[in-house]
Protein backbone atom coordinates (compact mmCIF):
# COMPACT_ATOMS: atom_id res chain seq x y z
CA UNK A 1 0.00 0.00 0.00
CA UNK A 2 1.63 3.40 -0.91
CA UNK A 3 1.96 5.46 2.39
CA UNK A 4 1.10 8.85 3.67
CA UNK A 5 3.66 11.37 4.27
CA UNK A 6 1.66 14.52 4.59
CA UNK A 7 -0.82 15.65 6.87
CA UNK A 8 -3.42 17.17 5.02
CA UNK A 9 -5.29 18.55 8.05
CA UNK A 10 -2.67 20.22 9.62
CA UNK A 11 -1.83 21.85 6.74
CA UNK A 12 -5.20 23.59 6.35
CA UNK A 13 -5.23 24.41 10.08
CA UNK A 14 -1.60 26.32 10.19
CA UNK A 15 -1.50 27.76 6.65
CA UNK A 16 -4.95 29.68 7.36
CA UNK A 17 -3.00 30.51 10.84
CA UNK A 18 -0.09 31.68 9.48
CA UNK A 19 -1.61 33.83 7.04
CA UNK A 20 -3.81 35.42 9.47
CA UNK A 21 -0.79 36.51 11.51
CA UNK A 22 0.50 37.88 8.39
CA UNK A 23 -2.37 40.07 7.68
CA UNK A 24 -2.14 40.90 11.16
CA UNK A 25 1.43 41.84 10.82
CA UNK A 26 0.57 44.50 8.68
CA UNK A 27 -2.21 45.92 10.23
CA UNK A 28 -5.35 44.41 8.48
CA UNK A 29 -4.92 44.27 4.95
CA UNK A 30 -2.39 41.80 2.61
CA UNK A 31 -2.07 41.31 -0.36
CA UNK A 32 -0.98 37.76 -0.84
CA UNK A 33 0.13 36.37 -4.35
CA UNK A 34 -0.68 33.10 -4.81
CA UNK A 35 2.38 31.31 -7.16
CA UNK A 36 1.10 28.16 -8.88
CA UNK A 37 -2.23 26.12 -9.05
CA UNK A 38 -4.71 27.25 -6.40
CA UNK A 39 -6.69 24.22 -6.66
CA UNK A 40 -6.16 20.54 -8.85
CA UNK A 41 -2.51 20.94 -7.81
CA UNK A 42 -1.55 17.38 -8.49
CA UNK A 43 2.01 17.78 -8.27
CA UNK A 44 1.70 18.88 -4.86
CA UNK A 45 -0.41 15.60 -4.87
CA UNK A 46 1.82 13.58 -5.61
CA UNK A 47 5.11 14.51 -4.37
CA UNK A 48 3.59 14.84 -1.05
CA UNK A 49 1.66 11.98 -0.77
CA UNK A 50 -2.15 12.84 2.05
CA UNK A 51 -2.12 16.14 0.52
CA UNK A 52 -5.23 16.30 -1.46
CA UNK A 53 -5.29 19.06 -4.29
CA UNK A 54 -7.70 21.41 -3.96
CA UNK A 55 -6.39 21.73 -0.17
CA UNK A 56 -4.96 25.26 -1.24
CA UNK A 57 -8.58 26.40 -2.17
CA UNK A 58 -10.30 24.51 1.09
CA UNK A 59 -7.22 26.52 2.94
CA UNK A 60 -8.41 29.55 1.50
CA UNK A 61 -12.53 28.71 2.61
CA UNK A 62 -11.44 28.99 5.97
CA UNK A 63 -10.41 32.58 5.59
CA UNK A 64 -13.85 33.74 3.12
CA UNK A 65 -15.39 35.86 5.52
CA UNK A 66 -12.27 37.99 5.04
CA UNK A 67 -11.17 37.64 1.73
CA UNK A 68 -11.73 38.48 -2.09
CA UNK A 69 -9.51 37.31 -5.06
CA UNK A 70 -8.42 39.52 -7.80
CA UNK A 71 -7.40 37.88 -11.21
CA UNK A 72 -4.21 39.13 -13.01
CA UNK A 73 -4.45 38.51 -17.13
CA UNK A 74 -1.51 39.97 -19.30
CA UNK A 75 -2.93 41.79 -22.43
CA UNK A 76 -0.44 40.20 -24.70
CA UNK A 77 -1.55 36.60 -23.82
CA UNK A 78 -4.75 37.49 -24.49
CA UNK A 79 -3.71 39.20 -27.97
CA UNK A 80 -1.97 35.49 -28.30
CA UNK A 81 -4.24 33.23 -27.29
CA UNK A 82 -1.90 31.94 -25.07
CA UNK A 83 -3.02 28.32 -24.22
CA UNK A 84 -2.30 26.34 -20.70
CA UNK A 85 -0.42 23.37 -21.69
CA UNK A 86 -2.16 21.54 -19.03
CA UNK A 87 -5.72 22.26 -19.62
CA UNK A 88 -5.48 23.38 -23.53
CA UNK A 89 -7.62 25.92 -23.00
CA UNK A 90 -6.40 29.79 -23.04
CA UNK A 91 -5.75 32.01 -20.65
CA UNK A 92 -8.65 34.45 -21.08
CA UNK A 93 -10.87 30.90 -21.09
CA UNK A 94 -9.51 30.02 -18.29
CA UNK A 95 -10.14 33.19 -16.47
CA UNK A 96 -13.89 32.71 -16.44
CA UNK A 97 -13.08 29.06 -15.74
CA UNK A 98 -11.20 30.51 -12.47
CA UNK A 99 -14.38 32.78 -11.83
CA UNK A 100 -16.54 29.95 -11.65
CA UNK A 101 -14.28 27.71 -9.53
CA UNK A 102 -13.71 30.14 -6.92
CA UNK A 103 -17.88 31.57 -7.17
CA UNK A 104 -18.12 27.61 -6.65
CA UNK A 105 -16.56 27.03 -3.40
CA UNK A 106 -18.21 30.55 -2.12
CA UNK A 107 -15.06 32.90 -2.42
CA UNK A 108 -15.48 36.72 -3.42
CA UNK A 109 -14.00 37.18 -6.76
CA UNK A 110 -13.69 41.30 -6.83
CA UNK A 111 -12.10 41.93 -10.33
CA UNK A 112 -10.02 41.03 -13.28
CA UNK A 113 -6.68 42.84 -13.42
CA UNK A 114 -5.26 43.38 -17.40
CA UNK A 115 -1.79 43.91 -17.27
CA UNK A 116 0.74 45.03 -19.57
CA UNK A 117 -2.39 46.94 -21.78
CA UNK A 118 -0.78 48.70 -24.49
CA UNK A 119 -4.39 48.83 -26.52
CA UNK A 120 -4.89 45.73 -27.45
CA UNK A 121 -8.39 44.93 -29.39
CA UNK A 122 -8.17 41.22 -27.85
CA UNK A 123 -7.65 42.58 -24.38
CA UNK A 124 -10.47 45.41 -25.32
CA UNK A 125 -12.62 42.65 -26.46
CA UNK A 126 -11.97 40.64 -23.49
CA UNK A 127 -12.32 43.50 -21.38
CA UNK A 128 -16.41 44.17 -23.26
CA UNK A 129 -16.92 40.69 -22.30
CA UNK A 130 -16.15 40.19 -18.69
CA UNK A 131 -17.85 44.11 -18.44
CA UNK A 132 -21.37 42.53 -19.91
CA UNK A 133 -21.09 39.50 -17.31
CA UNK A 134 -20.58 42.19 -14.59
CA UNK A 135 -17.31 41.86 -13.53
CA UNK A 136 -15.17 44.82 -12.80
CA UNK A 137 -11.73 44.86 -14.79
CA UNK A 138 -9.15 47.48 -14.32
CA UNK A 139 -5.91 48.09 -16.56
CA UNK A 140 -2.18 48.05 -15.47
CA UNK A 141 0.47 49.60 -18.25
CA UNK A 142 3.82 48.74 -18.94
CA UNK A 143 6.41 50.65 -17.30
CA UNK A 144 9.94 51.55 -19.11
CA UNK A 145 12.79 50.59 -17.48
CA UNK A 146 10.90 48.02 -15.01
CA UNK A 147 11.95 46.44 -12.35
CA UNK A 148 15.18 48.79 -12.07
CA UNK A 149 14.49 51.67 -12.93
CA UNK A 150 12.84 52.07 -9.42
CA UNK A 151 12.28 56.44 -9.47
CA UNK A 152 10.19 55.49 -12.64
CA UNK A 153 8.70 52.75 -11.19
CA UNK A 154 7.06 54.34 -7.68
CA UNK A 155 6.23 57.86 -8.83
CA UNK A 156 2.80 58.79 -10.64
CA UNK A 157 3.95 57.81 -14.34
CA UNK A 158 4.88 54.72 -13.08
CA UNK A 159 2.49 52.37 -10.55
CA UNK A 160 0.39 55.91 -10.26
CA UNK A 161 -0.64 55.35 -13.93
CA UNK A 162 -2.00 51.99 -13.39
CA UNK A 163 -5.86 52.02 -12.17
CA UNK A 164 -6.46 51.30 -8.42
CA UNK A 165 -8.10 48.50 -7.72
CA UNK A 166 -10.93 48.89 -5.37
CA UNK A 167 -10.87 45.83 -2.94
CA UNK A 168 -13.06 45.47 0.34
CA UNK A 169 -11.79 42.45 2.25
CA UNK A 170 -8.65 42.72 4.58
CA UNK A 171 -7.12 40.09 2.37
CA UNK A 172 -6.61 40.15 -1.26
CA UNK A 173 -5.69 37.22 -3.46
CA UNK A 174 -4.45 38.15 -6.35
CA UNK A 175 -3.66 35.30 -9.29
CA UNK A 176 -4.06 34.18 -12.72
CA UNK A 177 -3.64 31.67 -15.39
CA UNK A 178 -0.13 30.94 -15.71
CA UNK A 179 2.92 32.70 -14.63
CA UNK A 180 3.87 36.04 -16.36
CA UNK A 181 0.70 37.40 -15.94
CA UNK A 182 2.23 40.23 -13.66
CA UNK A 183 1.02 39.23 -10.12
CA UNK A 184 3.64 40.47 -8.02
CA UNK A 185 3.65 43.93 -10.58
CA UNK A 186 -0.12 44.37 -9.52
CA UNK A 187 0.42 43.45 -5.90
CA UNK A 188 3.28 46.35 -5.43
CA UNK A 189 1.15 48.68 -7.80
CA UNK A 190 -1.94 47.85 -5.05
CA UNK A 191 0.61 48.80 -2.22
CA UNK A 192 1.44 52.34 -3.94
CA UNK A 193 -2.02 53.52 -4.41
CA UNK A 194 -2.79 52.48 -0.52
CA UNK A 195 -0.25 54.41 0.40
CA UNK A 196 -1.40 57.46 -1.14
CA UNK A 197 -4.59 57.17 -0.06
CA UNK A 198 -3.02 56.67 3.76
CA UNK A 199 -4.00 53.09 4.04
CA UNK A 200 -1.35 50.68 5.78
CA UNK A 201 -0.94 47.39 3.75
CA UNK A 202 1.61 44.13 2.58
CA UNK A 203 2.65 42.03 0.91
CA UNK A 204 3.42 38.21 0.37
CA UNK A 205 3.91 34.94 -1.28
CA UNK A 206 2.61 32.04 -1.60
CA UNK A 207 4.47 29.29 -3.40
CA UNK A 208 4.44 25.49 -2.34
CA UNK A 209 7.28 25.15 -4.01
CA UNK A 210 10.60 25.09 -3.32
CA UNK A 211 9.63 24.09 0.26
CA UNK A 212 12.27 26.89 2.36
CA UNK A 213 12.64 24.24 5.29
CA UNK A 214 13.62 21.09 2.90
CA UNK A 215 17.00 20.51 2.24
CA UNK A 216 18.07 21.86 -1.18
CA UNK A 217 18.25 18.65 -2.90
CA UNK A 218 15.44 17.07 -1.18
CA UNK A 219 13.78 15.17 -3.84
CA UNK A 220 10.68 16.70 -3.68
CA UNK A 221 12.43 20.18 -4.47
CA UNK A 222 14.27 18.50 -7.20
CA UNK A 223 10.82 17.92 -8.35
CA UNK A 224 9.85 20.65 -8.54
CA UNK A 225 12.71 21.69 -10.78
CA UNK A 226 12.03 18.87 -12.59
CA UNK A 227 8.35 20.58 -12.78
CA UNK A 228 9.65 23.66 -14.61
CA UNK A 229 12.58 22.07 -16.28
CA UNK A 230 11.31 24.00 -19.66
CA UNK A 231 11.77 27.25 -17.37
CA UNK A 232 14.85 26.43 -16.40
CA UNK A 233 14.37 27.51 -12.68
CA UNK A 234 16.68 26.88 -10.36
CA UNK A 235 16.89 25.97 -6.48
CA UNK A 236 19.19 27.91 -4.43
CA UNK A 237 19.99 28.52 -0.87
CA UNK A 238 18.74 31.95 0.12
CA UNK A 239 22.09 34.15 0.28
CA UNK A 240 19.80 37.08 2.08
CA UNK A 241 18.37 34.95 4.63
CA UNK A 242 21.36 33.05 5.87
CA UNK A 243 23.38 36.71 5.95
CA UNK A 244 20.35 37.65 8.14
CA UNK A 245 20.11 35.13 10.26
CA UNK A 246 22.25 32.44 9.68
CA UNK A 247 19.64 30.14 8.78
CA UNK A 248 19.56 27.68 5.59
CA UNK A 249 16.73 28.34 3.67
CA UNK A 250 15.74 27.25 0.34
CA UNK A 251 14.10 29.86 -2.96
CA UNK A 252 14.15 29.71 -6.55
CA UNK A 253 16.26 32.24 -8.68
CA UNK A 254 13.82 34.41 -9.75
CA UNK A 255 12.97 35.39 -6.50
CA UNK A 256 16.09 35.38 -5.14
CA UNK A 257 16.93 37.84 -8.20
CA UNK A 258 14.17 40.29 -7.83
CA UNK A 259 14.91 40.85 -3.97
CA UNK A 260 16.85 43.62 -4.03
CA UNK A 261 14.70 45.10 -6.65
CA UNK A 262 11.35 44.37 -4.48
CA UNK A 263 13.04 45.50 -1.24
CA UNK A 264 14.14 48.94 -3.34
CA UNK A 265 10.04 49.58 -4.25
CA UNK A 266 9.41 48.91 -0.62
CA UNK A 267 11.59 51.41 0.97
CA UNK A 268 10.21 53.65 -1.75
CA UNK A 269 6.71 53.45 -1.12
CA UNK A 270 6.52 52.84 2.85
CA UNK A 271 10.32 54.32 3.88
CA UNK A 272 11.41 50.37 4.89
CA UNK A 273 11.48 46.86 3.02
CA UNK A 274 9.57 44.30 6.35
CA UNK A 275 11.45 41.34 4.95
CA UNK A 276 14.96 40.72 4.85
CA UNK A 277 15.30 38.12 2.71
CA UNK A 278 12.93 36.18 -0.24
CA UNK A 279 12.01 33.33 2.39
CA UNK A 280 10.56 35.80 4.83
CA UNK A 281 8.59 36.97 2.09
CA UNK A 282 6.51 33.41 2.15
CA UNK A 283 4.02 32.42 4.16
CA UNK A 284 3.86 28.22 3.35
CA UNK A 285 3.58 25.92 6.10
CA UNK A 286 3.94 22.57 3.70
CA UNK A 287 7.27 21.61 4.86
CA UNK A 288 5.94 21.73 8.84
CA UNK A 289 3.12 19.32 7.76
CA UNK A 290 5.61 16.20 6.42
CA UNK A 291 5.26 13.66 8.73
CA UNK A 292 7.00 10.72 7.16
CA UNK A 293 9.77 12.02 4.71
CA UNK A 294 10.92 9.23 3.18
CA UNK A 295 7.35 8.48 1.81
CA UNK A 296 7.47 12.14 0.54
CA UNK A 297 11.17 11.35 -1.04
CA UNK A 298 10.18 7.90 -2.20
CA UNK A 299 7.06 9.64 -4.35
CA UNK A 300 9.34 12.45 -5.53
CA UNK A 301 11.59 10.20 -7.24
CA UNK A 302 9.11 8.35 -8.77
CA UNK A 303 7.44 12.16 -10.16
CA UNK A 304 11.70 13.30 -11.28
CA UNK A 305 11.17 10.34 -13.72
CA UNK A 306 7.18 10.84 -14.92
CA UNK A 307 8.54 14.37 -15.44
CA UNK A 308 10.98 13.03 -17.64
CA UNK A 309 9.19 10.56 -19.90
CA UNK A 310 6.81 13.51 -20.40
CA UNK A 311 9.96 15.67 -21.56
CA UNK A 312 11.46 12.72 -24.17
CA UNK A 313 7.82 12.30 -24.99
CA UNK A 314 7.37 16.34 -25.84
CA UNK A 315 10.07 16.50 -27.43
CA UNK A 316 9.25 13.15 -29.96
CA UNK A 317 6.44 14.74 -30.29
CA UNK A 318 8.26 17.85 -31.82
CA UNK A 319 6.73 20.02 -28.28
CA UNK A 320 9.30 19.95 -26.59
CA UNK A 321 13.75 20.74 -26.65
CA UNK A 322 17.01 18.42 -25.70
CA UNK A 323 17.40 21.56 -22.69
CA UNK A 324 14.77 20.17 -20.68
CA UNK A 325 15.46 16.32 -21.28
CA UNK A 326 19.13 16.93 -20.28
CA UNK A 327 18.18 19.13 -17.06
CA UNK A 328 15.61 16.46 -16.35
CA UNK A 329 18.61 13.35 -17.11
CA UNK A 330 21.23 15.63 -14.42
CA UNK A 331 18.34 16.01 -11.82
CA UNK A 332 17.94 12.42 -11.92
CA UNK A 333 21.56 12.05 -11.71
CA UNK A 334 21.35 13.79 -8.51
CA UNK A 335 18.47 11.88 -6.95
CA UNK A 336 20.46 8.54 -7.55
CA UNK A 337 17.96 7.59 -9.86
CA UNK A 338 17.37 6.05 -13.06
CA UNK A 339 13.79 4.88 -14.75
CA UNK A 340 14.69 1.54 -12.99
CA UNK A 341 12.85 2.33 -9.89
CA UNK A 342 9.39 2.46 -11.93
CA UNK A 343 8.93 -1.79 -11.89
CA UNK A 344 6.23 -1.16 -14.74
CA UNK A 345 8.46 0.43 -17.35
CA UNK A 346 10.52 -2.94 -17.76
CA UNK A 347 7.57 -4.73 -17.45
CA UNK A 348 5.98 -2.79 -20.21
CA UNK A 349 9.14 -3.14 -22.78
CA UNK A 350 9.61 -6.73 -22.17
CA UNK A 351 5.91 -7.47 -23.01
CA UNK A 352 5.85 -5.33 -26.04
CA UNK A 353 9.13 -7.36 -27.37
CA UNK A 354 7.21 -10.44 -26.40
CA UNK A 355 4.17 -9.74 -28.59
CA UNK A 356 5.91 -7.57 -31.50
CA UNK A 357 2.45 -4.97 -30.29
CA UNK A 358 2.79 -1.98 -27.61
CA UNK A 359 1.80 -2.96 -24.05
CA UNK A 360 1.30 -1.58 -20.74
CA UNK A 361 1.90 -2.52 -17.26
CA UNK A 362 0.00 -1.38 -14.02
CA UNK A 363 1.62 -1.37 -10.85
CA UNK A 364 -1.33 -1.23 -7.74
CA UNK A 365 -0.97 -0.11 -4.73
CA UNK A 366 0.35 -3.10 -3.42
CA UNK A 367 3.10 -3.85 -5.83
CA UNK A 368 1.29 -6.27 -7.92
CA UNK A 369 1.78 -5.78 -11.68
CA UNK A 370 -0.62 -5.89 -14.04
CA UNK A 371 -0.19 -6.98 -17.77
CA UNK A 372 -2.14 -5.23 -20.76
CA UNK A 373 -1.57 -6.70 -24.32
CA UNK A 374 -3.05 -5.15 -27.41
CA UNK A 375 -5.62 -7.66 -29.36
CA UNK A 376 -7.90 -6.83 -32.01
CA UNK A 377 -11.01 -6.21 -29.68
CA UNK A 378 -8.84 -3.65 -27.34
CA UNK A 379 -5.82 -1.35 -27.03
CA UNK A 380 -2.90 -2.65 -24.66
CA UNK A 381 -4.37 0.79 -22.12
CA UNK A 382 -7.85 -0.24 -22.21
CA UNK A 383 -7.02 -4.70 -21.63
CA UNK A 384 -4.36 -3.27 -18.78
CA UNK A 385 -7.84 -1.15 -17.01
CA UNK A 386 -9.87 -4.14 -17.57
CA UNK A 387 -7.68 -6.92 -16.26
CA UNK A 388 -6.76 -4.19 -13.27
CA UNK A 389 -10.25 -4.10 -12.30
CA UNK A 390 -10.76 -7.75 -12.99
CA UNK A 391 -8.14 -8.36 -10.13
CA UNK A 392 -9.22 -6.12 -7.68
CA UNK A 393 -12.61 -6.97 -7.52
CA UNK A 394 -11.64 -11.01 -7.17
CA UNK A 395 -12.99 -12.02 -10.48
CA UNK A 396 -10.79 -14.38 -11.59
CA UNK A 397 -7.78 -14.81 -14.01
CA UNK A 398 -7.02 -15.36 -17.56
CA UNK A 399 -10.27 -16.56 -19.53
CA UNK A 400 -12.86 -14.80 -17.07
CA UNK A 401 -14.55 -12.17 -19.68
CA UNK A 402 -16.08 -9.15 -17.82
CA UNK A 403 -17.49 -8.11 -21.35
CA UNK A 404 -18.39 -10.27 -23.77
CA UNK A 405 -17.34 -10.34 -27.21
CA UNK A 406 -21.18 -9.71 -28.81
CA UNK A 407 -20.75 -6.43 -26.89
CA UNK A 408 -17.91 -4.87 -28.42
CA UNK A 409 -18.26 -5.92 -31.70
CA UNK A 410 -20.99 -3.25 -32.42
CA UNK A 411 -19.07 -0.33 -30.86
CA UNK A 412 -16.26 -1.32 -33.58
CA UNK A 413 -18.59 -1.34 -36.00
CA UNK A 414 -19.86 2.23 -34.88
CA UNK A 415 -16.19 3.13 -34.69
CA UNK A 416 -15.26 2.43 -38.40
CA UNK A 417 -18.50 2.63 -40.60
CA UNK A 418 -19.95 5.52 -39.24
CA UNK A 419 -17.24 7.75 -37.33
CA UNK A 420 -14.28 6.95 -39.70
CA UNK A 421 -12.25 5.46 -37.36
CA UNK A 422 -8.69 3.37 -39.04
CA UNK A 423 -8.58 1.86 -35.88
CA UNK A 424 -11.55 -0.85 -34.65
CA UNK A 425 -9.81 -1.20 -31.05
CA UNK A 426 -11.33 0.04 -28.12
CA UNK A 427 -10.17 3.01 -26.58
CA UNK A 428 -9.57 3.13 -22.36
CA UNK A 429 -12.66 5.10 -21.89
CA UNK A 430 -14.89 3.33 -24.48
CA UNK A 431 -14.07 -0.06 -22.48
CA UNK A 432 -15.16 1.31 -19.31
CA UNK A 433 -18.47 3.06 -20.49
CA UNK A 434 -18.83 -0.98 -22.61
CA UNK A 435 -18.36 -2.34 -18.48
CA UNK A 436 -20.59 -0.08 -17.36
CA UNK A 437 -23.22 -0.88 -19.78
CA UNK A 438 -22.68 -4.53 -18.74
CA UNK A 439 -22.90 -3.98 -15.23
CA UNK A 440 -26.38 -4.78 -14.44
CA UNK A 441 -26.61 -8.48 -16.52
CA UNK A 442 -23.04 -9.10 -15.22
CA UNK A 443 -22.64 -8.83 -11.29
CA UNK A 444 -18.69 -9.62 -11.98
CA UNK A 445 -18.76 -6.51 -14.05
CA UNK A 446 -20.84 -4.13 -11.27
CA UNK A 447 -18.22 -5.71 -8.59
CA UNK A 448 -15.28 -4.51 -11.13
CA UNK A 449 -16.83 -1.22 -11.91
CA UNK A 450 -16.43 -0.52 -7.78
CA UNK A 451 -12.83 -0.68 -8.06
CA UNK A 452 -12.61 2.01 -10.25
CA UNK A 453 -11.39 4.48 -7.07
CA UNK A 454 -8.24 2.11 -5.77
CA UNK A 455 -6.66 3.01 -9.06
CA UNK A 456 -6.24 6.49 -7.90
CA UNK A 457 -2.38 6.86 -7.66
CA UNK A 458 -0.97 3.68 -9.24
CA UNK A 459 1.55 3.89 -11.47
CA UNK A 460 1.16 2.46 -15.53
CA UNK A 461 4.01 2.52 -17.91
CA UNK A 462 3.25 2.32 -22.05
CA UNK A 463 5.43 0.60 -24.53
CA UNK A 464 4.05 3.34 -26.74
CA UNK A 465 2.48 6.99 -26.80
CA UNK A 466 -0.76 6.67 -25.78
CA UNK A 467 -3.39 8.39 -28.35
CA UNK A 468 -5.12 11.14 -26.01
CA UNK A 469 -8.38 10.05 -25.80
CA UNK A 470 -6.46 6.93 -23.46
CA UNK A 471 -3.43 9.19 -21.53
CA UNK A 472 -6.87 11.56 -20.62
CA UNK A 473 -8.79 8.54 -18.95
CA UNK A 474 -5.81 7.55 -17.12
CA UNK A 475 -5.14 11.00 -15.73
CA UNK A 476 -8.73 11.42 -15.04
CA UNK A 477 -8.77 7.90 -12.93
CA UNK A 478 -5.68 9.19 -11.02
CA UNK A 479 -3.43 6.71 -12.46
CA UNK A 480 0.20 8.11 -12.84
CA UNK A 481 1.29 7.30 -16.73
CA UNK A 482 4.68 7.10 -18.39
CA UNK A 483 5.19 6.27 -21.68
CA UNK A 484 7.83 5.32 -23.97
CA UNK A 485 9.31 8.65 -26.71
CA UNK A 486 7.97 6.61 -29.62
CA UNK A 487 4.36 5.70 -31.92
CA UNK A 488 3.43 2.33 -32.95
CA UNK A 489 3.43 3.10 -36.23
CA UNK A 490 6.20 4.83 -38.51
CA UNK A 491 3.48 7.05 -39.54
CA UNK A 492 4.50 11.19 -39.63
CA UNK A 493 0.66 12.00 -38.46
CA UNK A 494 -0.34 11.08 -35.41
CA UNK A 495 -4.21 11.27 -33.37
Amino acid sequence: MAKTGFDNEKYLTTQSQHIRDRIAQFGGKLYLEFGGKLFDDYHASRVLPGFEPDSKLRMLEQLKDKAEIIIAINAGDIEKNKVRGDLGITYDSDVLRLIDQFRGRGLYVGSVVVTRYTGQPAADAFQARLESLGLKVYRHYPIEGYPHNIGKIVSDEGYGRNDYIETRAPLVVVTAPGPGSGKMAACLSQLYHEHKRGVVAGYAKFETFPIWNLPLKHPVNLAYEAATADLDDVNMIDPFHLQAYGETTVNYNRDVEVFPVLAAIFEKITGSCPYKSPTDMGVNMAGNCVFDDQACQDAARQEIVRRYYDAVCERRQGRGSDSAVYKLELLMQQAGISTDIRPVVARANELAEATGEPAMSIQLADGTLIDGKTSELMGCSAAALLNALKHLSGAGGHGVHLIAQSAIEPIQTVKVEYLGSANPRLHSDEVLIALASSANAEPKAARALEQLAALKGCQAHCSVILSPADAGTYKKLGLQLTCEPKYQTNKLYHR
